[in-house]
């Protein structure tokens, strides 16, 4: 928020464009409702068995319709340019679709760590 206000054409664009980060947040928590649906209707755990596969289709889903989600949210809260001021007294060219490869890539970051870590710390795969 605090980087959003420091551009002119993001604070000229409106209050929706500053307050981008916490669309992000609305947006995952309504994933979050529907990835819970899946998880309890559709995909439930039956049995201790059943939990890493469980777990592993929250993840792809949660990821998948969070990659979705925000795409509609930047294109319909941000302008189409605008700039923010760099740590050198420059500044980055911004754009919709560059924010959108900026959520995805912490998005899919954070899902790649969530299988690995799934990978090795679970009793289904060797050596663990």
């Amino acid at each position: 928020l605090v980087v959003a206000s420091s551009s002119q054409e993001l604070v000229g664009h409106g209050w929706s464009a500053i307050m981008f980060p916490l669309f992000i947040s609305a947006a995952g928590i309504v994933v979050c409702l529907l990835t819970s649906f899946v998880a309890t209707n559709l995909s439930p755990v039956r049995q201790e068995s059943d939990v890493e596969k469980v777990l592993k289709i929250q993840i792809g889903v949660s990821t998948l319709l969070m990659s979705l989600a925000i795409i509609p949210v930047a294109y319909a809260v941000l302008p189409e340019k605008f700039a923010i001021d760099d740590v050198t007294g420059g500044s980055i060219e911004g754009k919709p679709f560059k924010a959108v490869a900026c959520v995805w890539s912490g998005l899919w970051a954070g899902a790649i760590i969530g299988f690995v870590t799934e990978y090795y710390t679970s009793h289904s795969y060797q050596p663990t």
